[in-house]
């Protein structure tokens, strides 16, 4: 990233804190960054991906990265669905709905959550005055269109985020009634490059018969990504929340990455011994 970019946001980032995530200055140094971006895209000099991240209410980098990805494709309809969202609160799209008024749906199967989640967002003092909608409810492949139907939520919409630890693959692959322009989906980086999926379990509860049995290894969710007409164009640094954008709008901007470069991290390295001990276990090989 160029020095003049780098100190540009540094300039701004010290309220970008979590004590000061609901203030208008936060706002305000955000909308700056995002503006920013535009203006760069305009003569194709923008940073690489992986250096544009930052946290406001995900739970890693997620909330800078999609900034900037936004900033690169525009922005079509603002709406997202995230689907296992806890409270919706430290989410991956808490800050587009919060900063940046995108109106969406939280999805989670735990009511404690939903209700603090709807809770916040009632009382909220957000300058949109349209909150985002919440369903309590397990997911499941025969469920998951009837859900987001019912929400009111097809066609088109900007965003989907899948991160239930389990059938996140599964999840995905079925839905059809929404096309979403970027999707940000939790792989198991602990089967490496492994093309391996753990088959689908419409009963599954994390942690299930082992804690590392479940979901899908990136090197799998890129093929179903490709099926889908999504390429694969960054993760955050421990390579778990791959992020994906439709073939036809990710241009020069957003070239393609290798799976193998998104699992460099020395934590996400050492996490590939744990395949070792459910290696010979039943899987599905894409």
């Amino acid at each position: 990233m160029v020095s003049w970019l780098k100190n540009f946001i540094k300039s701004r980032f010290y309220i970008l804190k979590v004590r000061n995530r609901f203030n208008a200055s936060t706002q305000i140094a955000l909308r700056s960054i995002y503006h920013q971006y535009r203006e760069m895209a305009k003569n194709k000099e923008v940073p690489p991906l992986r250096e544009t991240g930052f946290r406001v209410f995900s739970q890693f980098e997620e909330d800078g990265l999609l900034l900037f990805i936004f900033a690169m494709i525009g922005t079509a309809s603002e709406r997202f669905i995230e689907i296992g969202a806890n409270d919706g609160i430290n989410s991956n799209c808490a800050n587009l709905a919060i900063n940046f008024g995108w109106h969406g749906l939280f999805v989670d199967a735990d009511k404690q959550a939903i209700k603090r989640g709807m809770r916040f967002y009632q009382k909220y003092p957000d300058p949109y005055h349209y909150p985002p909608k919440f369903v309590c409810a397990s997911v499941s492949r025969e469920s998951i269109n009837g859900i987001l139907k019912d929400a009111g939520f097809e066609g088109s919409i900007d965003l989907l985020s899948i991160d239930i630890d389990g059938n996140d693959y599964w999840i995905w692959d079925a839905i059809t009634v929404v096309q979403p322009r970027v999707v940000i989906i939790e792989t198991h980086v602990e089967f490496g490059l492994n093309n391996v999926v753990v088959p689908y379990d419409p009963d599954y509860v994390y942690p299930g018969k082992h804690p590392d049995y479940h979901g899908a290894s990136p090197v799998a969710m890129v093929k179903l990504g490709k099926k889908k007409g999504y390429r694969l164009v960054g993760a955050n640094r421990l390579g778990h929340n791959h992020i994906f954008v439709r073939d036809e709008l990710t241009g020069d901007l957003l070239p393609e990455v290798e799976t193998k470069c998104l699992l460099q991290h020395p934590s996400t390295i050492e996490s590939f011994k744990k395949f070792d001990s459910i290696r010979d276990w039943e899987y599905m090989r894409p």
